[in-house]
């Protein structure tokens, strides 16, 4: 009883919904049957509801990071090879920061220090799509199967991916790289309490400030799916009758550039209206991995062919997964 109510009150603040139809309906006479209501109480409910989890866990999460700047997390990585780099690679992969964008200077600057090719994979597709905070966002939303599997099935993915281009020997096809990149958290190794919690609440003010905008278009676009789109052509597209919605799905998530957090509403949307879990799990992962930005940052590190390879490795283990968790779930 003490995990429902964790999952239903804490994480799913189920009376943060109530209380926003409390208000809407005596404050300003909303009629919970009307479209417009209803988007209303999606957006204020979402909204709020993923600026808490968003400011709360960020904040444990950064505080965590700062006991793993690129410079340990290098000298770790460097005790390891094999598979066994590779699970390391993508485990500490989830303790890093939370969108693509971030962490593809972490991956050039571990191809620099000449750490396997196939751990620095494991590394950059863990690190967008796999954390802590994604999980607890996710159990808050879908509840704690779509979560564990989610996150279980994400660092496999980056486990593999890592892998195969490693067997792949695909060293030859990455390009020196001699630009300035952030080093991020390096000095935050050493701090003492006192600055590790300053350097948790600066850092959630950054990524609160950086995200915060995907969030509210993410809400949007939600609300909308939600309410305003018929059901029967979301289903049409993306329902379990057509073979190539997980496909779709992936393709449709590339050219998106958000993080776990500016995705969640929308998955909430589409999982409402009657989407299957795992076709909204391979929009929300091609999302993650494989944003339209964080590629055309990589192609400054990668030639075309090992871009490609990379791309294309990801998509197949993405479109697999989702096909899979939709024969499960």
């Amino acid at each position: 009883m003490m995990f429902d109510f964790f999952i239903e009150q804490i994480l799913g603040m189920k009376w943060l919904s109530e209380a926003v139809w409390y208000v809407l309906i005596n404050y300003f006479n909303a009629d919970q049957n009307s479209n417009w209501w209803s988007s209303a109480h999606f957006f204020f409910y979402d909204t709020i509801k993923i600026t808490i989890l968003l400011v709360t866990l960020i904040y444990l999460i950064s505080y965590i990071q700062s006991y793993f700047p690129p410079e340990k997390t290098k000298r770790i990585l460097t005790h390891f090879d094999g598979f066994t780099g590779n699970i390391i690679a993508a485990l500490l992969g989830t303790v890093t920061p939370f969108c693509s964008c971030s962490s593809v200077p972490i991956f050039i600057g571990f191809t620099r220090a000449g750490l396997p090719v196939g751990m620095t994979f494991s590394f950059l597709i863990s690190s967008p799509m796999v954390d802590v905070a994604s999980m607890l966002m996710l159990m808050s939303f879908f509840g704690p199967e779509f979560a564990i599997f989610y996150t279980v099935v994400g660092i496999i993915l980056a486990v593999v991916g890592g892998k195969v281009l490693a067997m792949m020997k695909v060293e030859r096809y990455l390009k020196k790289y001699d630009g300035a990149i952030r080093d991020f958290y390096s000095e935050s190794e050493y701090f003492n309490q006192r600055q590790r919690l300053n350097y948790a609440l600066n850092d959630t003010k950054i990524i609160v400030k950086k995200v915060f905008p995907y969030v509210l278009l993410g809400v949007l676009i939600g609300a909308l799916i939600h309410n305003w789109i018929p059901q029967e052509f979301i289903l049409t597209i993306l329902g379990n009758n057509n073979p190539f919605a997980v496909i779709l799905a992936t393709v449709i998530g590339v050219p998106i550039y958000a993080d776990i957090f500016g995705t969640l509403p929308i998955a909430e949307a589409l999982y409402l209206v009657g989407v299957p879990a795992g076709t909204i799990l391979a929009l929300m992962m091609a999302i993650t991995a494989l944003s339209l930005p964080s590629l055309i940052m990589l192609s400054q590190v990668l030639q075309r062919k090992l871009l490609f390879l990379f791309i294309g490795i990801v998509s197949i283990g993405i479109i697999f997964v989702g096909y899979i968790f939709n024969l499960v779930f």
